[in-house]
């Protein structure tokens, strides 16, 4: 492409997690220059960072990995029903060794701002090595990179994040350890630091629904008969919900024999996973409906927990099932009937400082060895946010969203011509299989590079109306949903001051990957296109 002002490469990618390596690798192969800049020192991403004990995909390992290549699907032999963060890791060092894509990554280097120059329709991308100017900037920065670290304490013990966990082994031996958070990760890790410390006192603010994950070996008659499922696999891709077979009873929960009800939910409770919420087809619009099932979840913590004073603790309220991430675990309730474990509930005993020792709450002082933060992320926008992105007229990204995040698709942002977003707020993210989303997120930019190269265009930028209408329609569908009843992080809710949004398009990967076929289809609706 011809540029007023000379560039670097054609495109450049912010992050080299799962999506970065998969943009790069479409790049390369379809001719474009590209290169794509790293915080850490080497790739997967959230993989990559996210090394604490119990670390594992909650989306079946089969199905949480790529699909665009058939030999690498035959090819890579997954070892667990959920894998876990080292497998996970060596997955994305394969993909990256295989696509030839190592030496396009500049690693241990932090993209901190970009700037759009109009008169040459080009990004100057800054780093921590210098600048670069390309015609195209890809953000695949992922929806949970920017942890929530906390400030500076007077702790003088260790302290951890979940999502910034140590490379080296961390001995608890003889150790008191505190867990502040009982999400996701809280949730993974608590048991294995259990099985390490000498006491585990573990902080909750707000309990959460947790389903077994049932993780086992996958067999060799699993694996053998797993190229023949490939093309099946491909087609649930675009055909379902998630991106992947969630199947049920197809019947309502409400109406069902309560004990026919019954054994179907034992049943998915057995075989684990989070699929428990998909077994009735009212439980995640009905409120009536939704009860019967947390009622379920709710009376198999208290089975699980032998003080009853604890399991009420546990047992979540406030919320339907299922409108909070549903977290997987791994003995997680049973882990409170050990002797050195301890829940502190904060809505009891809210806490008041982390001082020098240990924590102080309302009630009294917990004294620590080491500090495990668990505290989540500023999900979906905060890694935009966080870098100093501005676009046409010298307006900040930040500053644009400072009332939420607006969009076109989840892909492009009006203001910001040639800036596309992998997995952005207002598509699906999280609420599908992830690796689904990436991969036709990928293709579609791809595609619409391509649109531009083959017409002699090199500009694409969204229409404010289409952005406005796109981000009614992902508030719509929300609204149609369960989702509004939780303060979740979907919303934001978990990062103080943040305006409170729901990100996520509900409406399904399927409905989702038509909207964004038919934009396509009609010359790129919604977008402008420029030549030089």
């Amino acid at each position: 492409m011809s540029d007023a002002a000379p560039i670097d490469y054609d495109a450049i990618v912010i992050g080299a997690g799962f999506a970065g390596l998969h943009m790069l690798s479409e790049l390369r192969k379809n001719g474009f220059s590209c290169h794509a800049f790293e915080t850490g020192d080497g790739v997967g991403g959230t993989w990559y960072w996210n090394r604490y004990p119990g670390a594992r995909c909650d989306i079946e390992s089969l199905d949480y990995c790529y699909l665009h290549d058939r030999d690498l699907h035959r090819e890579w032999r997954w070892s667990e029903r959920f894998a876990g963060q080292p497998e996970i890791l060596r997955y994305a060092e394969h993909f990256a060794e295989r696509a030839g894509v190592l030496p396009l990554i500049t690693f241990g280097t932090r993209v901190t701002g970009a700037v759009f120059d109009e008169a040459s329709a080009t990004w100057l991308v800054r780093t921590g090595r210098g600048e670069h100017r390309c015609r195209f900037l890809v953000s695949a920065v992922g929806c949970m990179s920017a942890a929530q670290v906390p400030g500076e304490s007077r702790f003088q013990g260790i302290q951890l994040h979940t999502g910034r966990w140590p490379h080296e082994p961390i001995d608890l031996a003889g150790k008191r350890v505190g867990v502040i958070g009982t999400g996701s990760s809280g949730i993974q890790v608590i048991p294995e630091l259990a099985a390490q410390a000498a006491e585990l006192v573990v902080f909750q603010r707000t309990a959460n629904f947790s389903v077994p994950a049932g993780n086992r070996k996958l067999d060799e008659t699993e694996l053998a008969a797993e190229p023949g499922k490939f093309d099946e696999r491909v087609r649930l891709a675009s055909t379902t919900r998630f991106g992947h077979a969630v199947t049920g009873t197809g019947q309502p929960i409400l109406g069902t024999d309560p004990a026919e009800r019954e054994a179907a939910l034992d049943r998915r409770w057995a075989l684990g996973g989070t699929s428990i919420v998909a077994t009735f087809t009212d439980t995640g619009r009905d409120l009536e409906a939704n009860a019967l099932l947390a009622d379920f979840v709710r009376a198999k913590i208290r089975a699980a927990v032998d003080d009853p004073e604890t399991a009420e603790r546990l047992v979540p309220r406030g919320h339907p099932i299922g409108t909070k991430r549903l977290c997987v675990d791994s003995g997680y309730f049973t882990t409170f009937n050990r002797d050195h474990v301890r829940l502190v509930d904060l809505r009891e005993e809210p806490i008041e400082e982390i001082a020098e020792d240990g924590v102080r709450t309302a009630k009294k002082t917990y004294p620590l060895d080491v500090l495990v933060f668990a505290t989540g992320y500023d999900a979906f926008t905060g890694a935009l946010t966080r870098m100093d992105i501005t676009g046409r007229d010298g307006v900040s990204l930040e500053k644009q969203w400072a009332g939420g995040p607006g969009s076109y698709l989840g892909l492009a942002v009006a203001g910001f011509p040639n800036l596309f977003t992998i997995t952005g707020p207002g598509s699906t993210m999280v609420l599908s299989n992830v690796l689904r989303a990436i991969e036709h997120h990928v293709a579609w930019i791809r595609d619409l590079l391509l649109h531009l190269r083959s017409t002699g265009q090199q500009c694409a930028e969204a229409d404010p109306a289409a952005q406005e209408d796109w981000t009614g329609q992902v508030a719509e569908a929300a609204a149609k949903t369960l989702y509004r009843h939780a303060d979740s992080y979907y919303l934001g809710a978990n990062v103080p001051g943040k305006t409170r949004v729901f990100m996520p398009y509900s409406g399904g990967l399927d409905v989702y990957r038509g909207i964004c076929e038919t934009v396509a289809q009609q010359g790129y609706r919604g977008f402008t296109l420029t030549a030089p």
